[in-house]
Order: structure tokens, then C-alpha cells, then sequence
């Protein structure tokens, strides 16, 4: 597993160098996104608003709440209704209710259509109402009513009789006679203030007039989540799995890129690095061929994302130099010009080119012969006349387990393995030389052809 921090730069190489293939998971996640859109149908949502007067402490607006949703009101408003497609365990789920400022209860209805989203929600409004009403009405104690209603008599009784006390006093126009009515008549007005008050304060009174404020809207909008919401989100949960994969498989990721770790893997020591000018960024990858290539170039899976770019090479007399350090390092290890097999895994494009620049500049001392081996199943020709075994391989493409079966398949052909040159990919115009072949021209350096899994 990498260890490498993840930072803000390898998000953006992965939009960099995969922006192709997340736009192309990205279109699919808005497509499946649709399609969710089209299974699940559009919904509708409004609400109509009941008025509570009086004073209803919070406790109460919720226990209002919870009264507006029960499955009374709600069973009563579907048999009102009467729709036949939908029953009424399916209303109690788009029937919702909450309190707001000025105690007011504002209860919404969901539906497939704007007609009936607003028939619902009016009609829930109007259940709750009335369910309410019978419930103060029933639950007011009789014997209070009965008390109340004879207090009103006795306040009525008496009021007449101040009235009568007035007329009868001090008919004349004294002075005496004028202050004892005006006595009189205000405690009459207060006795009927008192009243008032008292028929304010009674809870049936003052909590049984619920009031709906009005028929709902009529919705002209699609509820959330709407189709361009599906939509969105699809690509959006697409996109972000495509980057969350890739860098999960970053983490996974196992091939060696360090020059240490890969000549401890192959049991060897390190001979040096041959720059390859490669203009094309996909150095790393095998040639794919047929329409399974065709489609990974066309996503732009080529380009091996987690690898850094490819640095600007020197000029060709400086890469023919590398490659003359590392054959004379050869040499040095040769007691005498010889033969030596040029070990290349298969599928590892720059290394094969890197082996040959090697053999080019080697020419006869020593010759060297190229063959290309599995990295899966790994077989290497059985010794023959050669010296031993010199394995080129690219950084970053090569796991600890294959570059060990490299070794182990040259140990059981009774190879040694000399050394190891790392191929580097380079940014480089092309040029053509006597000195430096193209492609291909590794391939004819190879003596009776090259082996790709079983012995020559």
C-alpha cells in the first residue's frame, strides 16, 4: 500500500490527466440519475394555514401538531375524498404538519398532481378543525357550564336590581340622589366588565375557534428532489466515486518506483537510468489492440495518472552518454567481452526501447541479447553461452511479486542477474541516427527471436 499523503496536487493530477473518463462517468451518473427521475413520479407539495386565537403555550401548538397528523384526521379527509388509487395509510406519509409564529398550524399535503396536493391539504385543514372543535366542546365539564351560566343569571338579577335601586333613589335632581346613581351604575358597568373578562379566560371559549386562513396554493412547481436534482446528483455521486476510486487505488497501489526497492526485488544492484524520449504520455502502459485499446485511448485511460510527468530530457549526446556509462559499468563487470541476456518485461514499452539504445551503444562488447518474459508467468531461456542476466524495467509499473518471479525464472535458467537499469521516459522531439534506432529495431537485436513465456 502507498503511503503517500494525499494533497490537493493529486486531486489535481486526476483531474488532469483523467478529466476524459470522469466526464464520461459523470454524463453515465446524470443518465442514471434520469432514469431514477423517470421510475419515481413528480410530486407536488402545498399547505393551508389554521389559526389558532388566544394563548396556547408551545407545549400545546405541538400537541396541535401531532393532533393534525393522526390517523382520525387523516382517515377522515380520505374518506372525504374518496380517491381510490391511494388509501389512506399512504396519506398519513403526505400529510405533515407544523406550528409556526402567531400560533399559527400550517399542515402540508404531498400528491402525484398540483390539484390534488391543494384538495388534500384543505381538506386535512378542514378535519382538524372541526376534529378539534368536538374535542374542547366534549371535554368542557358540564357541571362548570352549568355553574358559569347560573353565575351570568346572578350578575343579570343584579344588574336589574341596581338598575331599579338607581330609578328609585332620590327621584329628584339632589345632589345626594345624583352621586348615588352614578354609584350605581358603575357598579353595574364593572359587574359586566367582570364578565367579560370571565368569559375570555374560559378555555372553550377561547381555544374552540380555530380558523383556516384560506384555501392552500395551488403548487406550480415540482416537490424536491425534482429531475434536474436527480439529475445533478447523479453526476455529482458518479464524479466523486470516480475520483474517491482512484485515489483509493492509488493507496493500493503496490508497484515500485523507488530505484532501492526494485534492486532489492530483483536481488541485484543498480546499473544506472537510460532516458527514453517518448513524446506520447503513455509510456507506462501496455499496447493494447482491438476495440478494448480503441476504447481506453478514447477515455483517455493511457496515461498512467499516479505517475509524476515526464521530466525534459537533455540532448541526444547526453542520453548516448548515460547509456555508454552503463554498458562500460557492463564491462567492468565482464572479464572478457561476451554475452549477455537483456531481460525486459513484457508489455514495458520504454523498457524494451531503453534495452535498445543499451544494445546499440554495446555493439559487440558485450552483445547483448533481448528477450521479453511474462511478468505473470515469467520464463527465461535456459543459459546457453551467456554471461548472465541484465533485467530493464520502467519505475512504477512493476510490483515486488513480479520483479521477485523475474529473478527467481533467471535463477532457475541458471542466470545471474548482473544488474538492473531503470528506463526514464523523457519529453523529447524524436530524431532519427545511424546511432539510435527506432522502435522495432529492438526486436532484430534479438537472437533466434525473443521469448514471451517458454524456454528458446
Amino acid at each position: 500500500m502507498s503511503e503517500d499523503t494525499i494533497r490537493l496536487v493529486t486531486i489535481g493530477r486526476i483531474f488532469r490527466r483523467r478529466w476524459r473518463f470522469l466526464a464520461v462517468l459523470a454524463v453515465v451518473g446524470a443518465l442514471v440519475g434520469y432514469g431514477a427521475s423517470v421510475l419515481l413520479p413528480p410530486r407536488y407539495t402545498t399547505s393551508a394555514s389554521v389559526l389558532l386565537p388566544g394563548q396556547w403555550e408551545e407545549r400545546e401548538l405541538l400537541t396541535q401538531v401531532d393532533v393534525a397528523t393522526s390517523s382520525t384526521v387523516v382517515d377522515r379527509a380520505a374518506a372525504t375524498l374518496g380517491w381510490r388509487d391511494v388509501s389512506a395509510a399512504d396519506l398519513r406519509d403526505q400529510v405533515t404538519a407544523s406550528a409556526a409564529d402567531g400560533n399559527i398550524i400550517k399542515i402540508s399535503g404531498t400528491a402525484d398532481t398540483p390539484k390534488r396536493a391543494q384538495q388534500l391539504s384543505d381538506q386535512v385543514a378542514a378535519e382538524f378543525v372541526k376534529f378539534a372543535a368536538r374535542v374542547v366542546g366534549g371535554a368542557t365539564d358540564s357541571a362548570a357550564a352549568t355553574e358559569a351560566q347560573a353565575l351570568r343569571k346572578q350578575v343579570e338579577e343584579t344588574n336589574r336590581r341596581i338598575t331599579n335601586l338607581a330609578d328609585a333613589a332620590d327621584p329628584g335632581q339632589t345632589v345626594e340622589g345624583v352621586q348615588a346613581r352614578t354609584e350605581l351604575e358603575k357598579l353595574s358597568t364593572s359587574l359586566e366588565e367582570a364578565m367579560t373578562k370571565l368569559d375570555e379566560a374560559n378555555p372553550a371559549t377561547n381555544k374552540a375557534g380555530m380558523v383556516v386562513m384560506g384555501p392552500a396554493a395551488r403548487p406550480t412547481g415540482e416537490a424536491p428532489p425534482t429531475r434536474t436534482q436527480f439529475i445533478g446528483a447523479g453526476g455529482l455521486l458518479f464524479f466523486l466515486l470516480a475520483v474517491i476510486g482512484h485515489l483509493a487505488a492509488a493507496r493500493m497501489n503496490r508497484r515500485l518506483r523507488t530505484e532501492p526497492e526494485i534492486a532489492a526485488a530483483l536481488g541485484s544492484a543498480l546499473l544506472g537510468t537510460v532516458d527514453v524520449p517518448d513524446g506520447r504520455r503513455g509510456a507506462h502502459q501496455p499496447e493494447d489492440g482491438g476495440p478494448r485499446g480503441w476504447i481506453r485511448r478514447l477515455l483517455g485511460l493511457h496515461p498512467r495518472w499516479d505517475l509524476p510527468a515526464p521530466r525534459r530530457s537533455d540532448d541526444e549526446a547526453g542520453r548516448r552518454i548515460r547509456c555508454r556509462r552503463v554498458c562500460a559499468r557492463l564491462r567492468d563487470q565482464l572479464a572478457a567481452p561476451a554475452r549477455l541476456l537483456v531481460v525486459v518485461p513484457a508489455g514495458d514499452r520504454i523498457a524494451r526501447r531503453a534495452a535498445g539504445q543499451l544494445a546499440a551503444e554495446a555493439g559487440n562488447d558485450p552483445q547483448l541479447r533481448v528477450v521479453e518474459v511474462s511478468a505473470d508467468r515469467p520464463t527465461v531461456p535456459d543459459r546457453d553461452t551467456e554471461a548472465g542476466v541484465l533485467v530493464v524495467l520502467s519505475a512504477g509499473s512493476w510490483t515486488a511479486e513480479e520483479l521477485a518471479g523475474i529473478a527467481e525464472a533467471c535463477a532457475d535458467a541458471r542466470h545471474k542477474v548482473l544488474g538492473v537499469v531503470l528506463a526514464d521516459p523523457v519529453r523529447a522531439r524524436e530524431t532519427r541516427s545511424a546511432g539510435h534506432p527506432p522502435d522495432d529495431a529492438t526486436l532484430a537485436l534479438a537472437v533466434r527471436g525473443h521469448a514471451t513465456g517458454g524456454p528458446a
